[in-house]
Parts: C-alpha cells; structure tokens; sequence
C-alpha cells in the first residue's frame, strides 16, 4: 500500500513539474522573434509588394494590438527581424542563415515565389523552422513534404493547376463556345517551367491543339513580338504562364495588337487589384491563376481590415494573399496551441491540427490543403473563382471574353 501511495505521488509530481516547466517556459518569453527575407527590390518586388510584405505587416499588427501571441496564461507581442533578398535564391539563403544564426529568431516567414522557396526550403528543414510556403506553385510539393516534413505546400502543384484549367477548357469546348486551337507562353522560371510542362501534358492529353508554345527569359522588357506571333495564329485560347510584370505587359500589348482570343489566361498578377485599376473595363472576362469566393463575409471582413492597414488603402490580390494570410493565422494557432516557442511540437500542430482562417476551416493532409482556387475571372469588378466548380462561391465562366474597349 505505502509503495503503491509512493508511486503515484511520484506520478502527480512529475506531471506537475511538467506543467510548472511549461509556465515557466511561457512566462520566460517576454516576445516571440519573427524573421523574414522578403523581395524588396529586383524582379519579384510586384509581387512581394501585393501579396507577401502588407499581409505580414497587417498580421504583426493586429496580433500585437491584440497584445501578442498567447503563450500559456499570458501574450508576448512579436519582434520582427526583416531582409531584402533582392529577388536573389542565394541572398534568400544568406538572409534565411543570417536570421537563425545571429538574429536568433524564433520563427521564420518564407519569401515571395516558387523560386526563392524553393531555394531555401533545405535551410528552414535543416534547422527545424516551419515552412509555410503560401506563394509557391510546383509540382514537387508532394515529394518536398515529405522530404522536407517541416514544410506545407499551400498553393498545390502545377499539375493540377493545369488540369483544372484544361477541364475548363475542354467544358467550354463541348459547349462549343470555344475551338481547339491554344497559344502558350511561359517565364523561364520554377513557375513557369512547371506549368507549362504541366499545361502541355494536360493539352495534348485533351486533344487540345498547341499551335504556339514559347518561354522567355526573367526580365524581358519587351513582349509584343510573342504577341504578334500568336496574333497571326489567331487562337480560340492564349495561356501565359506570367510573372506579374510579364501579366501586366502581355495584357497591354495584347490589347494593342488586338490579340482578342475567346480564353485570354495569364498567370500572377492577373487576381491584382493592380490589374483592374490598370485596365478598367478590358480587365472583364480575362482569366488568371487563382480567384477567392469575393461573397465570403470572411473574405470581405479581411479585404476591409488589408484596405485599412494598408499604404494608400492598397487591397490584396484575389488569390495568394488570402492564403498567406492564412497561413500567418495557422501558425499562430499552432504555437498558441503548443503554448510555447517548440517548433518541432509547432510543425506537429500544423501537420495534425485544423485551423480557423479567412479561407475557411483549413486541415492539411500530407502537409498540403485539400481545397484550392485554380481559375479565376475578372466579373464586374470583382476576380471570381471559377473553378474547381465544386468549391463554395464558384462563378459561372464569361465565355467569349469581351472585346478590348479603347483605354
């Protein structure tokens, strides 16, 4: 009887220094230090401007006006260390060594784009930091999850990006409100490459024919000759794999040349509000990767809190930024729950947990959402999901596009 007592005193005193040492642990932290290296300048600062730096700036500052992040029975507001990675992988990388091995931080923010994840996803897995990749797009994502367990796809995979965008298609097909015949161009980078090897497969699979298929390089300031060689084919489809500079120029020379096929596509920087403000009314009935269910109250709860945080009242993208600030959400979620800065215990969470976001409930299966937006469409205004058809808040294609009106 005495040794059974003894044992189970034992038992409620080592659980109780456990919790003891999880106080005591929490009530240690005076804040939670977080890093990132973001594109401040080079070519990914477009993007790095709409979708990544306000979405991070406006979670810092509403968690911090909430008083911080809990950890046990107290908040700790969070520290921000930042870098500019100039749109470079290997200045991403030395950013990313830089804020674990001298700034010390607890938690690290990815950078905008497939590239720069890419480039320093095998940092972040070696040094056990969570990876939510929120801007990146391959098909690698699978392998890499497994791979690298700390890491989480958020975006999906190239393939079935291009899948679904081909479904459509071939929908529209047998409606027939569109030909056979498909234009495709591609940045001669991670996205690029991937979707338009994806895309490729996906068309010809359908029976799709590929008229023009053509990459270019980073950077290229000059677009119209791709377009006038596409125009002289005059296809039913044009798909652009783009970058946002790219998108935004594509879109202007098209419209110039009066390239005004029945499907125009292009790829980030088409869900931008950028986009809209550019092109006004030829923004309507144009295609892009991506789109959000803008009748969401959440959706419109969080465009409104971005458009009051935000310089100039700028609004996010229809389509990355929800997700990156989704993300923000989860991981505070996760630490919350683990209650202490753990971030093996933390990627646990992420991997395990479900997750109340501005996207709806989120819970990953194999470090990637179930659910995505991979078509959208510029409609009155506003830049819809299209498809998958089966997601909550789906719009019905405008099919031919509208002509291009005079600026």
């Amino acid at each position: 009887m005495r040794k059974s007592i003894t044992r189970r005193a034992a038992l409620w005193l080592t659980a109780g220094a456990a919790t003891l040492g999880l106080v005591a642990t929490a009530s240690a932290q005076t804040s939670i230090k977080i890093g990132y290296a973001i594109s401040k300048t080079g070519p990914n600062t477009g993007g790095a401007a709409v979708t990544t730096i306000p979405n991070y700036e406006l979670w810092v500052k509403e968690v911090n006006a909430a008083g911080g992040i809990k950890l046990g029975d107290k908040r700790v507001p969070i520290e921000v260390v930042q870098y500019d990675d100039r749109s470079n992988a290997e200045e991403a990388v030395r950013a990313i060594e830089r804020l674990i091995n001298q700034d010390k931080v607890d938690f690290i923010l990815p950078p905008w784009g497939t590239g720069l994840n890419l480039a320093v996803g095998p940092t972040l897995n070696k040094e056990g930091y969570p990876h939510l990749a929120a801007t990146a797009v391959t098909d690698r994502a699978p392998e890499l999850a497994k791979r690298w367990p700390n890491s989480f796809w958020l975006l999906g995979t190239s393939a079935d990006a291009a899948k679904t965008l081909v479904e459509l298609l071939t929908k529209l097909r047998s409606e027939k409100k569109i030909g056979d015949t498909v234009a495709m161009v591609s940045i001669a980078d991670g996205f690029g490459i991937d979707l338009s090897a994806a895309g490729r497969k996906a068309l010809t699979d359908a029976k799709f024919k590929l008229a023009y298929d053509k990459t270019y390089p980073i950077g290229t300031q000059d677009l119209s000759p791709i377009i006038n060689e596409v125009k002289a084919l005059n296809p039913d489809t044009f798909i652009a794999f783009s970058y946002p500079p790219d998108t935004l120029a594509i879109t202007e020379q098209a419209r110039i040349a009066g390239l005004n096929p029945k499907v125009f596509y292009t790829g980030v920087g088409t869900a931008f509000p950028l986009f809209r403000a550019k092109f006004g009314k030829n923004a309507e009935g144009v295609m892009g990767i991506g789109g959000w269910n803008g009748d969401s109250p959440a959706i419109k709860d969080y465009l409104a809190r971005h458009k009051a945080s935000a310089a100039n009242g700028a609004e996010p993208d229809r389509w990355a930024s929800a997700v990156t600030y989704a993300s923000l959400q989860m991981l505070q979620q996760a630490i919350e729950k683990v209650g202490k800065v753990d971030r093996p215990a933390v990627i646990k969470e992420l991997q395990t947990g479900t997750f109340d976001t501005v996207i709806g409930k989120v819970k990953l299966e194999n470090n990637m959402p179930t659910k995505y937006w991979w078509v959208g469409q510029w409609q009155g205004g506003e830049f819809y999901g299209v498809a998958p058809t089966g997601n909550e808040g789906v719009r019905a294609v405008i099919t031919p596009k509208p002509a291009w009106v005079a600026p």
